[in-house]
């Protein structure tokens, strides 16, 4: 949707920054700016800026920046359009007509969704059906209720080629919309054909109650065993959680986490109805902003092997400075007949032990630190001395990185009484592990500090300046439009195209055609995230307008002579291309001779 301009110009006058940002965080004033801690990562001394002067926030500790619409976009975890709606709804604004293009996306959006409850229903009905008796069978073999079947919609696909196709477009839809819904597959003849046959259907449902997609099961050997839509216009599997409809309602304080879908009814059933689970692939930022809108506390509770290790360091890494206070459940593994150890996950684990056996152990849940020392000390024999002394030095590494003295003594007394030595030893190795940790980040600072080119580029690769010159003279440049849009007179001679950074050379070019104002919250609709970010942190710098007609031109003269040199340079490619020319040429020749 192409929002006028002036009426986002309206929303953000309607909307002070300071004024939203202070619905969801305690500010305070300091040197011209509010302050607070952010509510992006976690911290203990506010580094989260807001510049009512400015109409932005930016934080020095995570680098997010950008307006009010961008805020509210990035806590809400919000489309543009979202956030526009909503600090539309809190002016007491109407929203402006949609042109035709974005109707048309509104209205397909809508149709998508439709068309996944419509096929939930009759994946449903037919689980009622003869043709749904395996999948029956097997609700019966999981040990599901009735009740927990409807409550999450299960429902099964038969075992045919078009049964759902007949159903839809029986309803009007058309094999376009099943196929961009990811319903059906096309055949090499170019004809369609059900992608989902003989497989007991999870639907997917968003917060909101929306079925963005389907989860399945496969009721026999065939592969893959389980079966998710593909990706769509709706299905993004990486901002996706199964069971969060229900979860945002559990009056619990945290969040569980697991691998399976059916894992999560099961938990559900047994009363555990904080469950949710990522749709096969591992916990991303995404996911940790939607978990984050409802608590900041999450157990987490993947297969006690290998790959679940791994998974579980993965997801300790993403949540690592975002505020979460993390705990690891690990399931024992369950001795079988036979006399054989297997691994549980949380269905086996309620099936055999019952779900009280699971609140005490949910309830003694080890928190990250914990879970990191234990699965450290997996790693060594503690009876071997040359094990036991790698087990020292490596927990006294994952020690030292703590921030809390007192969680460092804890954890070094713990690591002391595994491995059998005395706490003062482990705590001296502890605060030596600090040390050259506290040396081996000075010598890199001192590093970076000769080489200050890099110290200068953005952090988002797909950002990063190819002439670190004319990029900082186009910073300053665009830093100085934005104080004062007069100094665009002294900018005739000079063209986006003369910029080396694609990023300032739209802005500049947005400027200088007055296509946007010089206002961060305007630009909120046409950059990425990132490029939010650094123009937030640019105009976060300390600007002084006493010699601004003169800084204006000694930075258009930077990128005037940067510019005609990358042009006298020519082309690379070709250049490379003469030389082997020239080399073949004189090989030639000397074959001849």
């Amino acid at each position: 949707m192409a929002i006028p301009q002036s009426f986002l110009d309206e929303l953000t006058a309607r909307c002070p920054i300071e004024e939203v940002v202070s619905d969801y965080l305690p500010l305070h004033a300091k040197g011209g700016n509010l302050w607070g801690l952010c509510p992006f990562h976690g911290e203990k001394t506010p580094s989260f800026a807001v510049s009512p002067d400015k109409h932005i926030f930016h934080c020095f500790g995570c680098g997010k920046g950008g307006g009010v619409i961008r805020f509210v976009q990035e806590i809400e975890n919000l489309s543009f359009i979202e956030a526009v709606r909503k600090l539309a709804a809190r002016a007491g604004l109407e929203m402006p007509e949609e042109d035709q293009a974005a109707q048309e996306r509104r209205n397909r959006r809508k149709r998508l969704l439709e068309l996944n409850k419509q096929a939930a229903r009759f994946y449903y009905e037919t689980l009622k059906s003869p043709q749904g008796k395996p999948m029956r069978q097997y609700i019966t073999k999981r040990k599901l209720n009735s009740a927990y079947v409807k409550r999450f919609g299960l429902g099964a696909a038969p075992d045919s080629w078009d049964s759902l196709i007949k159903a839809m477009t029986a309803q009007g839809f058309a094999k376009g919309e099943l196929l961009e819904a990811g319903l059906v597959v096309a055949g090499k003849n170019g004809g369609i054909y059900d992608k989902f046959r003989n497989r007991l259907m999870l639907p997917v449902i968003d917060a909101t109650g929306e079925i963005l997609g389907f989860t399945s099961r496969v009721m026999d050997n065939s592969t893959p065993k389980y079966l998710n839509t593909p990706e769509t216009a709706i299905f993004k599997k990486r901002s996706i959680l199964y069971g969060i409809q229900w979860a945002k309602l559990t009056k619990r304080s945290f969040f569980l986490l697991v691998e399976g879908n059916l894992d999560v009814i099961t938990l559900h059933q047994a009363g555990i109805d904080n469950a949710v689970a990522t749709m096969g692939t591992a916990l991303t930022a995404d996911h940790a902003r939607l978990i984050g809108k409802y608590t900041k506390e999450l157990v987490l509770c993947y297969d006690n092997d290998a790959a679940g290790v791994e998974a579980t360091q993965r997801a300790m890494t993403v949540l690592k400075d975002t505020g979460f206070r993390v705990r690891v459940l690990q399931l024992p593994r369950r001795k079988t007949p036979e006399g054989e150890l297997v691994k549980q996950d949380p269905d086996d684990f309620i099936k055999f032990q019952g779900a009280a056996a699971f609140e005490r152990l949910l309830a003694g849940s080890a928190d990250q630190s914990e879970y990191r020392l234990e699965t450290i000390q997996k790693k060594y024999d503690l009876t071997k001395t040359d094990e036991r002394t790698a087990f020292l030095k490596e927990a006294a590494q994952m020690i030292a990185q703590l921030s809390s003295p007192v969680e460092r003594e804890i954890y070094a007394g713990k690591a002391a009484e595994a491995a059998s030595v005395s706490k003062e030893a482990m705590v001296r190795e502890v605060e030596d592990s600090r040390r050259r940790r506290a040396g081996q980040q000075r010598r890199k600072e001192e590093r970076s500090a000769l080489t200050p080119a890099v110290n200068l580029q953005p952090q988002a690769r797909d950002l990063r300046y190819q002439n670190v010159r004319s990029a900082r003279a186009e910073e300053g440049l665009v830093r100085l439009l934005f104080l004062d849009s007069t100094l665009l007179n002294l900018c005739r001679d000079l063209s986006p195209e003369q910029f080396s950074s694609p990023l300032w050379g739209r802005i500049y070019a947005a400027l200088s055609q007055g296509e946007l104002p010089p206002d961060p919250a305007a630009f909120d609709a046409v950059l990425s995230g990132e490029e939010a970010d650094l123009l937030a942190r640019l105009l976060h710098t300390p600007q002084s307008l006493a010699e601004g007609r003169q800084a204006v031109q000694d930075y258009i003269a930077v990128i005037q002579e940067e510019a005609r040199r990358n042009a006298d340079k020519g082309d690379p490619l070709a250049d490379l291309f003469a030389i082997q020319a020239k080399k073949k040429q004189k090989e030639t020749t000397e074959d001849q001779t």
